[in-house]
């Protein structure tokens, strides 16, 4: 064979899927956030939001999407990174990424400790036991007054500077643009476990539970590691709440916290990680401007959007666009 025809390029077999740099995603995120901030200068509040839950329902993406683990108990690593990162705030050190830190070590080590049990289950029984988990929890915090200010919530902290500089404006700046950093910055990790060796892995075991089993690969080592990745992301979406809230209340370990989680990933579309952050912006927006209009009647929006969602499934939406867009379906 001759030598130009030994190292010429591999050409991509028909229909087969275009795999984009890991970078792309995270890079149009960061530029559609900057432009929003810039054009919504009134809504940051709003926007931080965004910027955080799409973070946890990204986590959320990781277990349910990828992996094919159904919880109802996800706000358990949310609010053990929130309740972490505001206690050390508040009796330790007030730096954010030090927090930061601290939450995502929380929301990790929860996810190691109770994965380690609730990874030998499947199915309904995993499901009835992240919600058990997630119960406890809450119990526990109501309880601990003295640590986590029981019903009325954790408080009496402020945030230090970020990196020294930056204070926490009132104008919520700082605190959006610190939120969409992390998220982005989280985000293309995310994109590098799931496009990993590793990931395909897990989203093997998704696919085909036996056959993985068969083939050798070590099922619950992979998805206990994958739970405890979801874990840090959930943990670090926690702390970017209470440093930038400056309150840490019950309904972040809530089951209702949880349910909502899941119906952004639902309307956006699970597995794909994008879908998670679509969902979020869409769901919130529609419940900021529906609740705005009617505080009363909102929720029956909502659930017209759900049940259109349910009829018509994201893929299936995203496909119509694409066709309406020129692209290949």
């Amino acid at each position: 064979m001759p030598l130009q025809q030994a190292h010429a390029p591999t050409a991509r077999l028909p229909g087969a899927p275009r795999c984009a740099p890991a970078w792309r995603a995270p890079l149009v995120l960061l530029a559609v956030g900057l432009v929003a901030c810039a054009l919504m200068p009134e809504q940051l509040g709003l926007l931080t939001r965004i910027f955080i839950t799409a973070l946890f329902v990204l986590s959320l993406d990781l277990v349910v999407g990828v992996a094919g683990l159904a919880t109802l108990g996800h706000a358990a690593l949310f609010g053990t990174g929130a309740y972490a990162a505001g206690i050390f705030a508040l009796h330790a050190f007030p730096d954010p990424l030090i927090g930061l830190g601290v939450g995502i070590l929380a929301g990790a080590a929860l996810a190691a400790l109770s994965g380690a049990f609730l990874l030998r289950y499947q199915g309904f029984t995993f499901l009835m036991l992240t919600v058990a988990i997630s119960q406890i929890l809450l119990s526990l915090a109501q309880k601990a007054r003295d640590w986590t200010g029981g019903d009325d919530g954790l408080a009496g902290f402020v945030m230090g500077p970020l990196l020294g500089r930056f204070e926490f404006d009132l104008e919520g700046q700082v605190a959006a643009h610190y939120a969409l950093a992390v998220l982005v910055v989280l985000f293309y990790a995310a994109r590098r476990v799931v496009d990993s060796p590793f990931g395909l892995a897990v989203r093997g075991i998704h696919e085909n539970r036996a056959r993985m089993t068969a083939l050798g690969t070590p099922v619950f080592a992979r998805l206990w590691v994958l739970y405890t990745v979801a874990g840090a992301i959930a943990g670090a979406a926690g702390a970017l709440s209470a440093q930038t809230n400056a309150v840490v209340g019950m309904d972040s370990l809530s089951f209702a916290f949880s349910a909502e989680a899941l119906v952004m990933l639902i309307l956006g579309g699970a597995g794909r990680l994008t879908g998670a952050l679509v969902g979020t912006a869409v769901f919130t927006l529609l419940h900021h401007t529906a609740s705005s209009i009617n505080p009363y009647h909102w929720l029956f929006v909502v659930g017209a959007l759900l049940m259109l969602v349910v009829l018509v499934s994201p893929a299936k939406a995203w496909a119509w666009l694409r066709r309406r867009a020129g692209g290949a379906a």
